[in-house]
């Protein structure tokens, strides 16, 4: 005879990859008696407060919702506790103190994008693509002390295609991980879970925090080198560089959608060459040829519309 225990589950997530899981919770009939997401911030020109994506869903489904600022409180324990959650689930929420996870009966588990142990932390499919990795996936893993290291219970893997980028990667692997995250319930629920410990070695790759430094490109590198960095940041937070066009002072401008051409050339690196419809930069092994691109306080626009109205000189340059 089959055990299925009764779950009673609280849901840990902010942003849209954390609401296909809840949805899919929804969806196989489990029961989420609590939501935990981040409080509104202010956010667009006006700064009003805006609710995550995760609360814009379970305001929607009349779930319970908590948005606990300090996750160490008195007051917030004792309002998780009295729910009586027996297992907790995770998915793109922050660092839970011991005190929390550890609460469940059935413990607390992490849905993380990535084949763990590589690629760690905040960003890792961003740096799947940036690396370019041809495979990826998804795990679910019981959660401890440390980021991203406890014993993993499931994971699920794909191929990464030459000119996937982040946002379609980011959507793909938000529907595997929701499946995989109610396989992984399914194995709790009818106590049949066997985990693997994460092995222990130095040489893992690591999917650091993305910031204004690590996204910015370098025209003298390698071009699958600058290629893999602007569709693995395409279209958040997106690649950037310097515009070095004519007597002007250098604007910033944003790289979205790009190919690249891989060809021998002259020029150095960072040249732009620019015709009606088109825009290379020439750089080592090749041109990046830039088909979506945002200047400074415009919106993003193909190519072919910007140059419909703006003139590159023949001295610009990408910095």
């Amino acid at each position: 005879m089959t055990i299925k225990r009764d779950l009673r589950i609280v849901f840990m997530g902010t942003p849209d990859f954390a609401v296909e899981t809840l949805r899919a919770l929804l969806d196989n009939d489990y029961n989420v008696v609590g939501v935990l997401t981040a409080p509104d911030r202010p956010a667009g020109r006006g700064q009003k407060l805006r609710a995550s994506a995760v609360k814009q869903f379970a305001l929607e489904h009349h779930l319970n919702i908590l948005q606990p600022k300090n996750l160490k409180a008195e007051s917030f324990i004792e309002e998780l506790s009295a729910l009586n959650a027996n297992l907790q689930i995770i998915v793109a929420f922050r660092m839970l103190p011991k005190v929390v996870w550890q609460m469940p009966e059935y413990g607390t588990f992490n849905l993380h994008a990535s084949l763990l142990p590589d690629y760690r932390g905040a960003a890792p499919i961003h740096w799947a693509i940036i690396n370019g990795e041809t495979r990826t996936g998804v795990t679910t893993f019981f959660i401890d002390e440390k980021i991203d290291t406890g014993a993993i219970i499931m994971s699920e893997s794909t191929n990464i295609g030459t000119d996937t980028t982040v946002g379609e990667l980011h959507d793909e692997l938000m529907t595997i991980g929701s499946d995989l995250v109610i396989k992984t319930v399914k194995l709790i629920e009818s106590d049949s879970v066997s985990t693997t410990i994460q092995p222990q070695t130095e040489d893992l790759k690591t999917a650091y925090k993305l910031n204004r430094d690590n996204c910015k490109i370098d025209w003298s590198q390698p071009i699958d080198t600058i290629y893999n960095k602007i569709r693995g940041l395409n279209p958040f937070p997106t690649a950037w560089c310097y515009l070095d066009n004519k007597d002007d002072e250098s604007v910033k401008v944003k790289l979205y959608g790009v190919e690249k051409l891989s060809e021998s050339h002259r020029y150095k690196d960072g040249y732009i060459l620019s015709t009606k419809d088109e825009l290379k930069v020439a750089c080592d092994g090749g041109y990046i040829n830039i088909k979506e691109i945002q200047l400074p306080g415009k919106r993003k626009m193909d190519v072919k519309s910007l140059l419909n109205g703006f003139q590159f000189s023949k001295s610009a340059k990408l910095l």
